[in-house]
């Protein structure tokens, strides 16, 4: 029987990696708007969060509720949702020091919530 993606880790891997590409990002346009202001109207765009949020959601559904549904282990979706909410929260600050701190938390807790989705499986 074949075994499925979050079995061994593949969607998981995925999702970290997305969680690592919106940390880039955030701290990117930091540096970004330091370097050159007319660069922060496009990357400040909240639909860039938005679509980053929707796809943080996706993912956090099908890998850690699949894998949740395999291994039984309900740890990584209660860390999951707090990182998701932490992010969802974020949406709602003004641009600044303060919505970049939450968004930070809230992609590590999500990283880490895959992350001991994964390991569930080892």
């Amino acid at each position: 029987m074949p075994r499925l993606a979050t079995e061994n880790g593949v969607l998981d891997r995925w999702a970290i990696g997305l969680s690592g590409l919106c940390l880039v990002h955030c701290l990117s346009v930091s540096v970004i708007l330091a370097l050159a202001s007319s660069a922060g109207g496009v990357l400040l765009d909240p639909i860039v969060h938005e679509v980053g949020l929707v796809l943080a959601i996706l993912f956090g559904i099908v890998a850690i509720g699949r894998g949740a549904l395999k291994h039984g282990y309900l740890l990584p979706v209660a860390i999951s949702s707090l990182g998701i909410g932490a992010m969802a929260g974020a949406l709602s600050l003004p641009h600044g020091d303060m919505e970049l701190l939450y968004t930070i938390l809230g992609v590590g807790l999500l990283a880490l919530g895959h992350d001991l989705n994964r390991r569930a499986f080892s």
